[in-house]
């Protein structure tokens, strides 16, 4: 399983707004170097975890970004299941676009699914509150405070 940049960089930028903490605003350019990546892929995702309900974004001068709901109450497998485009691990896993001659018969798809199944349980059972409460590694690196 390979998740998409843009899943990446959605629980990059919650992870920063956890450690950072909800009382301080971050802006996308301030996530944006502290990762090093694109200043206008970490704006659309921002924009989409704003519409989620997860961040809180504040317009105009002195706003900014922060999480909008306790991270306790941020489970990584509901955003992985909201930020990915699809689960289609084979090309029978799509109908509309199979085209594997063995569908009908095979027992693989049946494994895959299990497996796909068990990955997203496992994600299922973390929080984002489970790495950001008291990491102070995570803090140290994405806000450059010491240990």
């Amino acid at each position: 399983m390979r998740l998409t940049m843009y899943t990446d960089f959605s629980l990059r930028v919650l992870l920063f707004l956890g450690v950072k903490g909800p009382e301080q605003l971050s802006t996308v350019q301030e996530i944006s170097e502290a990762y090093g990546i694109s200043k206008n892929h970490l704006t659309k995702v921002t924009h989409e975890l704003g519409k989620m309900g997860l961040i809180e974004t504040i317009r105009g001068r002195g706003g900014g970004i922060r999480l909008h709901i306790d991270p306790s109450l941020i489970n990584i497998g509901e955003v992985v299941r909201k930020t990915e485009d699809d689960f289609h691990l084979v090309e029978c896993f799509n109908c509309a676009t199979n085209r594997c001659v063995i569908t009908p018969v095979c027992k693989l798809k049946g494994v895959l699914h299990e497996a796909l199944e068990a990955y997203l349980k496992v994600l299922d059972s973390y929080t984002l509150a489970d790495f950001v409460v008291d990491n102070k590694g995570l803090a140290s690196i994405l806000l450059n405070r010491p240990l």
